[in-house]
């Protein structure tokens, strides 16, 4: 028998899975949705790529009453590529299922479309915060009816700046709706979260010793700001990856990185915010096809690209937080695959460079190359420990000033809004929530 089928998952969803090869449940999966099917709330924490996502999708479709034409489950997610991935998963789902229906709720969409959608028979629908709270201030969308409600990405979320427009769409459910919160870190942000509208929740952790994926093999390329673009097209001629993620600071700096593989004869795309919906779609595609074989991006692609095949992560400007760090890297080594993540550290970012293996508990790799990554002579380690000293004064000067704190690196600048009162929508009652 099926270990599926024992879960509580139906025939016909079985049949599915394994029409995609998908046979074993992994371990997240087994404790989460005989606990959801139960109709328990759930806070779950583990890994990136540990296959959670199919952890509330299974039991959720379980669940749907295809004979009532309302929305009946809410998938929350901090960005529109996860909320595309996740909707993604489960038309693969439904396809011997009939009458469900799921829809997308995102920003870079055209919304006249979106609200004759929202019209019609919608059983399950994944949004981001701003476009559904867009739609929320319309009255093209009646959450009252939401039976079951997934935070997915929670930390994320948070760490993006959500909480206000989280909290004002949970505004807009029922207190008897069943919550389910996903992270991969577990702050105490979320926790507090969770204590204000949970009940009884059910934890469950799926994690080895380590955090970030065992099969990903980490290093640190030791090098200057100067030398970190002849440094990566060393590697790249080096390691010659079939599928890469090269990794961001900020989106000019996504730009210009982009025009000089470009200049270098790679096959190369862009991803960031600055960039329309259709032509970020039009990016993904052509990578998830390998008719590119680098994929240039900021943060926004850290989450929810689950993409077969990419075997690099290039950390070209290293992350200012743990969690950052983590999601990065796991966009390879997927389900158990392999994978080899390069980190670019120059002598400013040690700090940071210490701060992630404190927080992933463990010390990664160290790669120079001399004449490409650091200068070939005698005297640059000296030159190395002055600049790590000079930029050690600089930040601490910073930081005594108030003008800098890069162990925090709370990102207030990208919060959406500043309060955390409830909307007020005209027409709607005041319901009471948990």
């Amino acid at each position: 028998m099926s270990e599926f089928l024992q879960l509580g998952i139906r025939k016909e969803l079985n049949h599915t899975l394994k029409s995609l090869g998908i046979l074993t449940p992994t371990e997240i999966q087994k404790l989460t949705i005989p606990k959801v099917l139960d109709g328990k709330d759930i806070i779950a924490q583990a890994q990136t790529g540990t296959g959670k996502t199919f952890a509330f999708v299974l039991p959720i479709l379980e669940k749907i009453d295809v004979t009532i034409s309302e929305i009946q489950a809410l998938i929350l997610t901090p960005t529109r590529e996860l909320a595309q991935q996740i909707t993604k998963e489960i038309k693969r789902l439904i396809e011997n299922l009939e009458g469900v229906n799921v829809l997308a709720v995102y920003g870079g969409q055209d919304v006249e479309h979106q609200l004759k959608k929202l019209k019609g028979s919608q059983h399950i629908v994944v949004a981001t915060p701003g476009r559904l709270l867009d739609h929320i201030r319309r009255n093209s969308v009646d959450l009252s009816t939401v039976k079951m409600f997934v935070l997915d990405e929670a930390d994320q979320m948070l760490h993006m700046g959500f909480l206000a427009e989280v909290e004002n769409i949970i505004y807009e459910t029922l207190s008897s709706r069943q919550t389910m919160l996903f992270s991969a870190t577990m702050p105490s942000e979320i926790r507090s979260l969770a204590k204000k509208y949970m009940v009884e929740p059910e934890y469950i952790q799926v994690k080895e010793q380590k955090i970030t994926v065992a099969e990903i093999k980490q290093i640190v390329v030791e090098t200057t700001d100067r030398r970190k673009q002849a440094t990566l097209l060393h590697l790249l001629k080096e390691q010659r990856p079939f599928l890469a993620i090269i990794f961001c600071r900020t989106k000019i700096r996504a730009k210009k990185l982009q025009e000089v593989l470009h200049a270098n004869g790679y096959e190369s795309d862009e991803l960031h915010g600055d960039l329309t919906q259709a032509k970020r779609e039009k990016a993904m595609k052509r990578f998830r096809e390998a008719k590119i074989q680098l994929l240039v991006a900021t943060d926004v692609a850290a989450r929810g690209l689950d993409v077969e095949g990419v075997t690099h992560v290039f950390n070209y400007d290293i992350p200012h937080d743990v969690e950052s760090y983590i999601h990065r890297i796991g966009r390879t080594g997927r389900a158990g695959g392999t994978g080899l993540a390069y980190t670019l550290v120059a002598p400013k970012d040690m700090d940071f460079l210490r701060m992630i293996e404190k927080g992933i508990n463990q010390t990664m790799e160290k790669l120079i190359i001399n004449g490409v990554s650091v200068p070939d002579r005698e005297d640059y380690a000296q030159e190395r420990k002055d600049q790590i000293k000079n930029s050690r004064r600089l930040r601490d000067r910073e930081i005594k000033d108030g003008s800098s704190n890069p162990s925090k690196n709370k990102r207030t600048s990208v919060r959406r809004r500043t309060d955390s009162k409830p909307i007020t929508i005209e027409g709607k009652r005041n319901r009471k929530w948990k």
